[in-house]
């Protein structure tokens, strides 16, 4: 006679396999149906006890009890064979749990032969009917034994997901179950688990692409919209302190926080609409948690929680295809964004960032213990950071956005740029240069691409919603637009720095800003209009901006005046650079100008005469500091076709893929065909006309005939990265590889030729 776990490791093996059951299926009913009570799990317990009890009789080496132990025997034996029923029994429903699950699973799988899938699907239906699977899966999940309440969680995750998808009723019991603890307790462990299984099936219905998606999610959510807000008021309202049990609160907030991301989710992207969409916007209190005693994790996930919130990126992970850039104005989500905004630059007024604490662990490769002799290298939590810093960025944004007092817009600037800059100097090292705190961005956000484009976006649009109506059409610099540049400055947000700064960290690379234009995954096309639009009525500011550069760079002393050997030259000629002095970024055609480096301040580097004062300049940077790129290539012997190529070395290249590659290898970053690029447009004067002159070498860089190169402003290598992307486009236009229409961009960046000419 066959035991219960062989019966079921048969079955096992049949689902996993997808096979077709053959026996009727009210015959595994018994097998699957768990028994909530000690012995479960046994098809013959006197075959079981008479095992144990031939176990205990016949060990090894015993020749039976002596005079002293007759009394206790029987009581070990009893223990025993108890012990070894409960593990039997454990084990049985384990595999009960597993059976179960891994057969809902084939029933929702394309995958799994139609005759198969009918049989599955019948037996799930009579055990939910006859054997109430369900309510003995709810008594499970207040199992003391992780594992098994765990699994029952699982299971019941499952076959909630397959009652929405059959169009049955949901089950009774789990709406009763949820409703009484998630209204009555924010703190069990009941509570977590009703969250945890809630997510899990919102999960599985967004990685469903079926058309009834806005359906299903809207039957399950519709009985637990008011308990879902009783529970937000419960966990946030009250002090920490307060909870009887901590363990059990955080991972109530973990569970509820990744719920809460999931309700907005459905709100942007299936347009459901429910009260409990918008708790987190009307009614803020979950910002309080940022100040308790919870792990550092918990408050990461809060921040980042706000900010795709606030950046409208709720749920992108989890559904096909980003939201479409033509939707319908959301209005009252609009005014939900300007609530949560208004809120948190409140908290962040009364010293959110204060008490916000983002320490970080020692960074060690393979493993979190430093070895002896190594010194441990800690920092601050760069995702908190960075994700502090673009929510308080982005709220500014928004308010601005419904702000009509410029007044009101520049006393706000002030406060909350100088809360959020006294809040990154601690964390930012070496520290800001006191010259230039716009600095902040490029090296808060070097590590994330996304959101640096975002924070750049962000500051821009506070820029320009400051500045409008007050457009000079000329670009003439103005006394009142000097002083509004010192302002702009000693805020962190002035947009020409913030954009040198970009420039600065890819090394004054075209084909990274090519690879940001041809990528769907930052912002940059938007960022990237909206600054050359500003760029063309703001050259005066513009041109300003590069001579603080460059007079703030000689202020370090990094260069010594004067000619030097040539390290760069035409890209038309063959041309070496010093390892020593070889760019880090591993880009193979980067700017090779000299980077910014400590122990490379007293060697003579490039040099290009500037007008009137002539400074000199360093080729990237202040002495302090080695350039940051946005990926470290340096260690890779292919760094250079990765670097290149990396946004299109994530799948297998197809030819045009494979053509679009080799085209931006070749991009005008070098200069060896200019007779092939005569038909492109191309820039004019790259530095003002009143160092004509004397300048030794055209706008392509060339040699001075004794041999000698000048020193390279800011200007001069912000005008040839455009140029050179600018003809990278067109060369991509004309062969059809670019991925959209680049008209547009093609006509701003002839308006920023057009501005050189007239220089």
């Amino acid at each position: 006679m066959e035991s219960v776990q062989e019966i079921l490791d048969q079955l096992y093996k049949k689902v996993l396999l997808g096979a077709i059951l053959e026996d009727d299926v009210y015959g595994y009913i018994h097998y699957l149906n768990p028994d909530l009570s000690e012995q479960a799990g046994y098809t013959a317990p006197s075959l079981a006890q008479s095992h144990v009890n031939g176990t205990l009789d016949g060990v090894p080496g015993q020749h039976g009890p002596s005079s002293n132990e007759l009394t206790t025997l029987p009581e070990t034996r009893e223990c025993a064979k108890r012990h070894f029923e409960m593990s039997t029994a454990r084990e049985v429903k384990l595999l009960q749990l597993t059976v179960i699950d891994v057969m809902l699973s084939r029933v929702l799988s394309a995958e799994t032969e139609t005759h198969a899938k009918e049989k599955y699907r019948e037996l799930i239906k009579v055990l939910l009917q006859s054997a109430e699977v369900d309510s003995k899966l709810i008594c499970m999940l207040q199992n003391p034994d992780k594992l098994s309440s765990h699994m029952a969680a699982k299971c019941l995750s499952s076959l909630l997901y397959f009652q929405l998808r059959e169009k049955m009723t949901l089950s009774n019991p789990w709406i009763i179950f949820c409703q009484k603890h998630l209204s009555e307790s924010s703190g069990s462990s009941e509570a977590a688990h009703c969250l945890w299984i809630l997510t899990a099936v919102i999960k599985e219905i967004f990685r469903d692409t079926h058309s009834r998606q806005a359906e299903i999610l809207k039957q399950l959510l519709a009985p637990f919209d008011i308990t879902f807000e009783a529970f937000y008021n419960s966990l946030f309202s009250q002090h920490f302190g307060n909870f009887q049990n901590p363990s059990n609160i955080v991972n109530s907030l973990v569970c509820f926080l990744e719920l809460l991301e999931l309700l907005i989710a459905s709100r942007i992207h299936l347009k459901l609409h429910f009260r409990s969409q918008r708790m987190l916007f009307l009614k803020p209190h979950a910002l309080d948690s940022l100040a308790w005693p919870v792990p550092a994790f918990v408050k990461r996930k809060l921040v980042i929680v706000i900010k795709k919130c606030l950046l409208g990126k709720m749920g992108e992970d989890l559904c096909r295809g980003s939201v479409p850039a033509l939707m319908t104005p959301d209005h009252l989500l609009d005014s939900d964004e300007l609530a949560l905004a208004d809120a948190l630059l409140h908290a962040v007024h009364l010293g959110l960032w204060k008490e916000l604490s983002v320490p970080g662990k020692p960074s060690c490769f393979g493993g979190d213990e430093v070895q002896p002799g190594c010194r441990p290298r800690s920092g601050p939590d760069h995702v908190t950071l960075r994700a502090a810093s673009l929510i308080t960025v982005k709220s500014l944004e928004i308010k601005f956005q419904n702000c009509t007092s410029a007044t009101e817009m520049k006393v706000d600037l002030q406060k909350f740029m100088a809360e959020l800059l006294t809040f990154l100097k601690p964390h930012l090292q070496p520290s800001l240069q006191l010259h230039n705190p716009c600095e902040w961005l490029s090296r808060v956000f070097i590590e994330q691409d996304d959101d640096m484009l975002e924070a750049a976006k962000a500051s821009l649009s506070i820029y320009l919603q400051l500045t409008r109506g007050g457009d000079d059409a000329s670009g003439s610099l103005t006394q009142e637009n000097e002083a509004w540049i010192h302002y702009t400055h000693r805020n962190g947000c002035n947009p020409h720095c913030i954009f040198l700064f970009l420039l600065k960290n890819i090394v004054f690379d075209s084909t990274v800003l090519l690879d940001f234009l041809i990528s769907s995954e930052t912002c940059f096309l938007e960022y990237f209009v909206k600054y050359l639009k500003l760029l063309q009525k703001d050259w005066g500011h513009f041109l300003s901006i590069c001579k603080f550069f460059d007079a703030a760079e000689s202020q370090r002393g990094v260069n010594t005046r004067g000619p030097v050997s040539s390290l760069v030259q035409d890209r038309s000629t063959s041309h070496t650079v010093p390892d020593a002095l070889a760019s880090p970024v591993g880009h193979r055609n980067a700017c090779p100008w000299v980077p910014w480096a400590s122990d490379a301040s007293s060697e003579s580097h490039s040099q290009v005469v500037m007008p009137k004062e002539t400074h000199t300049v360093p080729a990237h940077g202040p002495p302090s500091q080695t350039p940051l790129s946005l990926v470290d290539y340096g260690s890779s012997e292919d760094s250079d076709e990765e670097a290149t190529n990396q946004h299109l070395a994530n799948s297998k290249q197809t030819p045009l893929c494979q053509e679009m590659s080799r085209e931006i290898q070749r991009l005008p970053r070098t200069c060896k065909d200019q007779n092939r690029l005569s038909r492109e447009p191309q820039l004019g004067p790259l530095l003002p006309q009143e160092s004509a002159p004397s300048l030794p070498f055209g706008a392509a860089g060339d040699i001075a005939p004794s041999g000698t190169v000048w020193e390279v402003g800011v200007l001069f290598r912000t005008v040839k990265c455009l140029k050179e992307l600018q003809g990278a486009i067109y060369r991509l236009q004309e062969k059809g590889l670019f991925p959209y229409n680049p008209a547009a961009l093609l006509k701003l960046l002839k308006g920023v030729q057009a501005k050189c000419d007239e220089v």
